[in-house]
């Protein structure tokens, strides 16, 4: 079977599997009353109160499924990948169960969360080194980075993880971004062309397919929230597809506005620190268009777009060279 088809079924499956979970997984949350608790300075978001979050638990569990019937031999990257994400969604889905638990928007403590990914990151960092390799790939430029993988690799897992988590603001808009980079991260893998990266991009597909069956029911109005179970766990698999693939730094261009995310908070915080001013009407980026007057379904739109654009952009420059 043609690595092309395989793409094609683990994709399908994975979405099948993710529409059978999602109704039955919206109907547990609601019974376990595991809603997410609107900030109130997010006006806009006050009707959203009561839905149910934790729904990255669907395409967890979809991508797991779907790879458990084309992963197999020479799959060590696909796989460890798909665990670097459980982790992380379990981590996430502490931090949720804080949150709906106690009634609260914030679950762990930020230092807590920061403790648990960066061991996390430093386990499979050293695994990085020792397994996969020092090189990082950048259009066709070799750089062998030595030991300076481990560093590099834990400070990936940290700004990739955070950032997808705070572009988790609007009803389809990580899921929608993360949709779209790893179907063209999943091709530029695919053209690797070793077979454990096949494996690899096998494994995004499962995602994917877990993505477009979650974005069903996550789109506006959403019937149910990724929540950090969901945005922590796509960081981790971003962050593991770009390391063990050697093209982490692909991820600013392709993830151009998961960056924008974190820089406009960054720039927020400290800029009000300095001058008790803001920069932005509200931040992450997406806040401030919506305090603008935009509607969030064209801010997500907007955004699809960017990623969609500049991942063509980065998937015709990997062929060609």
């Amino acid at each position: 079977m043609s690595l092309s088809v395989k793409i094609i079924l683990i994709t399908c499956v994975a979405a099948l599997v993710g529409l059978i979970l999602a109704l039955p997984t919206i109907k547990l949350c609601k019974k376990m009353k595991a809603e997410q608790t609107i900030l109130h300075y997010v006006e806009k978001h006050s009707s959203k109160a009561g839905t149910p979050t934790m729904g990255g638990i669907i395409f967890i569990l979809a991508a797991i499924i779907a790879c458990a019937f084309f992963l197999w031999s020479g799959s060590f990257y696909g796989w460890l990948a798909i665990l670097v994400m459980v982790a992380f969604g379990l981590l996430g889905f502490l931090d949720d169960f804080i949150k709906v638990h106690f009634h609260q928007n914030e679950g762990l403590k930020p230092y807590q969360k920061i403790i648990g990914q960066a061991a996390i990151a430093l386990i499979i960092a050293f695994l990085i080194y020792y397994k996969v390799g020092s090189n990082l790939d950048f259009f066709g430029l070799s750089i062998d980075i030595g030991w300076g993988i481990i560093p590099f690799a834990v400070i990936v897992f940290l700004a990739v993880v955070n950032s997808v988590n705070l572009t988790d603001g609007l009803d389809g808009l990580a899921g929608g971004v993360s949709l779209v980079y790893l179907l063209f991260f999943g091709a530029i893998v695919a053209l690797i062309g070793a077979p454990e990266m096949d494996m690899l991009a096998l494994a995004s597909f499962a995602v994917c397919g877990g993505l477009i069956a979650f974005l069903a029911v996550n789109t506006f109005p959403a019937k149910i929230f990724m929540g950090d179970t969901g945005s922590l766990a796509l960081g981790g698999f971003i962050a593991c597809l770009a390391l063990f693939s050697g093209k982490a730094l692909l991820i600013p261009i392709m993830g151009i506005m998961f960056v924008l995310s974190a820089l406009s908070d960054i720039i927020q915080v400290a800029y009000y620190k300095k001058t008790k001013k803001r920069v932005f009407l509200m931040a992450p980026l997406h806040h401030h268009f919506e305090k603008k007057g935009v509607h969030e379904n064209r801010i997500v739109t907007i955004y699809i777009i960017v990623t969609s654009l500049l991942s063509a952009v980065c998937l015709c420059l990997e062929i060609a060279l």
